[in-house]
């Protein structure tokens, strides 16, 4: 019975101590769990913060991008030479492709930030800079054709020139003395002349209107100003004595080439390139383009206004 008791008494004893040597291990291994997780944190809060700066500068290099290439777009819209349209329009595309990659850059770093709100601003973006797109392409296409400015040049060029020559050519079919006919004469060179300055009027008016049906009326009048300098030059025929025969044929050459730059004009002006893109970047672009830099300056403030970790 007494070995029995003491056989119990060691069963029911404390437990057996560890080892010092087991202790220290267990806290080296605490502490370098502390080290890793603070360490980790440091990482993550440092990367956090780089992708912060990153997309911060992403969202101001897409607005500067976007207005830089909106300000090419319509200087090439009014550019007077086909050199330079095709310069601004290039410059424009530039930096379309330059807002592009801003934004695909700085897509997936809002994403792994996880911030919704400046991803959502994105989308929203992104739909209307696709639409600005389309719309601009159409724009810049149409200002590179320059026919207004073309039709324009051959008015101001080679029609003024044409006109000064036939104006030249009826003058000297009045005789500078009282003869007989004298003011018949007179009054048919005058009839020709108006008529034909009529033309030349009538041409800025053509080239500077957008309306088709406008344009058809201005072109009616045209043709019958033409048949008004044709009836007097006909007339003019047997007006003057034969000695003059010459000079009506030199008249009607003139206004021969006056008619046809008149013909070169009018199509272009029908085409009305300039007309349009500006009718197009005033109206429908306007719009778009306030909306999408409404949009990225409401990205980039949101952007300025996050933290990571109480730090701006």
């Amino acid at each position: 019975m007494i070995h029995s008791s003491r056989a119990d008494r060691r069963q029911t004893g404390p437990p057996p101590r560890r080892s010092a040597r087991s202790a220290a291990a267990l806290l080296a291994l605490a502490v370098v769990g502390l080290v890793v997780a603070s360490t980790t944190s440091g990482c993550s809060r440092e990367s956090a913060l780089r992708q912060l700066a990153q997309a911060r500068s992403l969202s101001a290099d897409l607005l500067v991008q976007f207005t830089k290439g909106s300000d090419a777009a319509n200087r090439a819209v009014m550019a007077d030479t086909d050199d330079a349209s095709v310069t601004l329009a290039r410059e424009a595309e530039q930096a379309a492709q330059g807002v592009q990659r801003d934004a695909d850059a700085l897509k997936p770093l809002l994403i792994n930030l996880g911030y919704t709100q400046e991803s959502g601003l994105l989308e929203e973006f992104g739909r209307r800079f696709d639409e600005y797109r389309r719309l601009d392409s159409t724009i810049l296409a149409l200002a590179v054709e320059n026919t207004n400015v073309k039709a324009q040049r051959l008015s101001f060029e080679a029609a003024q020139d044409s006109a000064d020559a036939f104006r030249a050519a009826v003058e000297a079919l009045v005789p500078s003395s009282d003869t007989p006919g004298q003011w018949r004469t007179r009054a048919l060179a005058m009839t020709a002349l108006a008529d034909a300055r009529e033309i030349q009027v009538l041409q800025a008016r053509h080239i500077a209107q957008a309306d088709d049906a406008a344009m058809t009326r201005l072109e009616e009048r045209m043709a019958t100003a033409e048949r008004g300098v044709r009836d007097a030059l006909d007339a003019l025929t047997s007006a003057v004595p034969q000695a003059s025969a010459s000079r009506i044929v030199a008249a009607k050459a003139s206004f021969d080439a006056f008619v046809k730059v008149n013909s070169d004009i009018v199509p272009l002006s029908r085409r009305n390139s300039n007309v349009r893109s500006l009718a197009l970047t005033l109206n429908e672009k306007g719009k778009l383009t306030n909306a999408c830099e409404a949009t990225l300056r409401d990205l980039r403030d949101a952007l300025a206004n996050r933290t990571i970790g109480g730090t701006r």
